[in-house]
This record gives structure tokens, sequence and C-alpha cells, in this order.
């Protein structure tokens, strides 16, 4: 199937994934990193009770 003459989804035999894991698997720790930075961010005396937090203890009933 072409569209102007350029075919979209040809299929090359390149390999994808095998160079690719250390970038994902980069990207995977970063994430966990800046998680668990942000949970305990939100967990500190500092912000435990601002009503931004969705963990306040603000005892609003909500």
């Amino acid at each position: 199937m072409s569209w102007l003459g350029v075919t979209p989804f040809k299929k090359f035999p390149a390999p994808f994934l095998k160079p690719m894991w250390p970038f994902f698997a980069a990207g995977l720790v970063i994430a966990y990193g800046a998680n668990s930075a942000q949970n305990a961010m939100m967990a500190s005396d500092e912000w435990k009770n601002d009503p931004r937090n969705p963990n306040a203890k603000t005892g609003a009933g909500h």
C-alpha cells in the first residue's frame, strides 16, 4: 500500500530492542528514582500538611 509513493510501514530487518535496551533500562531507573524522590518529599515535615499534597491529613472528611 502506497501513500503518495511512500510505503509508510515497510518492515526492515534491523534490530531495535537489542541495541536500545540500555536506554530503556536507564529510563526505568530514572523514573523509579524520580518517583521515590517525589514520594519522600511529599512525606517530609515541610509538606506533610500542605493542602496541595494528596496525602495531607487535613481532616476535611474527603
